[in-house]
């Protein structure tokens, strides 16, 4: 997740047994094939992506994955943070929450109000409205790319975008330079960094990331540009 709201107690709201993306409309899932998955804990969340991409897909959505799942698809490492991030717009929230109950994942609705709360597979799966206070928009949906995802195409944040997104969540009580260091590096070449430094270079902790990016020969300066 991108944004602080793991201190929520969400309000559960109950759906039937998970039926999984592979299967027709109308047969249930056996309540024990979750207990088949993988033990690795990032191979899990990898699983639970895909089942809950598979799903937003079949559902006709527009969404995107984000967050470390998203930088594991663009070629970051495969150290995956908690949870599966997607990004949609807030007013598909409703229409999102929907096909995700008819396919038997609960969903939870906690007192913030930019995204909602599922699982999958044991996994948490955060829908996102906003990332780092800004609305997810139609554009940022349009820009992304439909890459695999492990076995699974579907729409991914664009690199520029999640970049931006990751910079714009520092602030003085979330600032894990750590964890979007070896995402910087990753993607480096596949970012518009002058178009991070204009959209979120002003904020002091985002400004502080750039710097060490430039210090640490991740980035150049604007003067070293050719």
């Amino acid at each position: 997740m991108m944004q602080n709201g793991d201190d929520a107690t969400p309000a559960h709201i109950p759906g039937p047994g998970l039926r999984l993306a592979a299967q027709p409309p109308g047969e249930r899932a056996d309540p024990e094939a979750a207990r088949d998955l993988p033990r690795d804990r990032n191979q899990a969340i990898l699983e639970a992506a895909k089942q809950v991409g598979t799903l937003l897909k079949r559902g006709g959505h527009d969404f995107a994955l984000a967050g470390s799942v998203a930088a594991y698809a663009h070629g970051a490492s495969e150290n995956l943070q908690h949870d599966a991030d997607f990004c949609i717009r807030p007013e598909d929230a409703d229409a999102v929450a929907a096909t995700l109950r008819d396919a038997g994942l609960p969903v939870h609705t906690p007192p913030e109000d930019w995204l909602l709360k599922s699982t999958c597979f044991g996994q948490d799966i955060d829908i996102i409205f906003e990332l780092a206070h800004r609305p997810v928009s139609t554009g940022m949906l349009d820009r992304a790319q439909e890459i695999p995802v492990d076995s699974v195409r579907m729409p991914v944040l664009a690199p520029t975008d999640l970049l931006a997104s990751l910079l714009a969540a520092f602030s003085e009580h979330h600032c894990d330079f750590g964890a979007v260091l070896p995402i910087a590096r990753a993607l480096r070449e596949k970012v518009d960094w002058d178009r991070i430094r204009g959209e979120v270079g002003d904020e002091p902790m985002a400004a502080a990331f750039l710097f060490l990016l430039d210090r640490l020969n991740v980035i150049t300066t604007r003067e070293e540009q050719p």
